[in-house]
């Protein structure tokens, strides 16, 4: 398979799980997110995906709209898919929560001096409030729209809630991570050099990631559930 094919992110179950790394490594926070470890040797895509349990088509779906920014519209996802998608989902904020979040806190305590530094103490606010707002955002998905989409799995719409509620309450949470990297662009007085860029690497890292995540659930995941929504109604 060409170098081309690959940049159009058209990957296929038959392509190699080793080559889908090697040329788009950023796929290795969603292996993860699918509960797929390394070690897989030549096996393909449809190869890992059975071995580890995870629906192929769902994988799929997600890394090659991650690559190519287009969701394939001819796709017919069923049960499985959605179920493989909310473990995906749910594992993804595990990851933002547990690790990335606090690990960047910690190389910003690091990195800056909140001791006797008035404008390193209102950084560190700003991000502690920033955590508390995906916090929040998460646990909404977790304990409302996630509860919901497994209530449509088994056959029952409860009450008035719909998908679209949650495109509503969806914000950006990737916007505020920005406004912090720009301030420690701007305005945070020269000091250890190296490690307030390895932070702010992460920060940058964090934000695309964090758009990323939004980005399936907008495209794919809300998609999938309205046309499951939609296939109740008609029931």
């Amino acid at each position: 398979m060409t170098d081309k094919i690959y940049k159009l992110g058209k990957y296929t179950p038959a392509d190699s799980m080793s080559d889908l790394i090697c040329n788009n490594y950023a796929m290795l926070l969603v292996l993860s997110r699918f509960g797929i470890s390394l070690g897989f040797g030549e096996k393909t895509i449809q190869e890992v995906c059975n071995q580890n349990g995870v629906d192929e088509k769902t994988f799929l779906a997600v890394v090659n709209l991650l690559i190519s920014n287009e969701r394939d519209e001819t796709s017919v996802f069923g049960h499985d898919s959605i179920q493989c998608l909310l473990n995906y989902l749910h594992n993804s904020h595990s990851y933002f929560l547990d690790f990335r979040l606090p690990s960047i806190r910690q190389k910003l305590l690091s990195a800056i001096d909140t001791h006797h530094d008035n404008a390193a103490k209102a950084i560190i606010r700003f991000y502690d409030l920033y955590v508390e707002q995906v916090h929040t955002h998460m646990e909404y998905e977790e304990t409302t729209v996630f509860p919901y989409v497994r209530s449509l799995l088994s056959g029952i719409k409860r009450g008035d809630y719909n998908i679209r509620v949650f495109c509503r309450q969806h914000d950006n949470i990737e916007s505020k991570l920005s406004e912090l990297k720009n301030i420690l662009i701007k305005y945070y007085p020269p000091g250890n050099v190296d490690e307030l860029n390895s932070v702010l690497f992460d920060i940058f890292a964090c934000a695309s990631d964090l758009a990323s995540h939004n980005f399936i659930e907008d495209n794919l995941f809300v998609p999938m559930i309205s046309q499951l929504e939609l296939n109740l109604k008609k029931q």
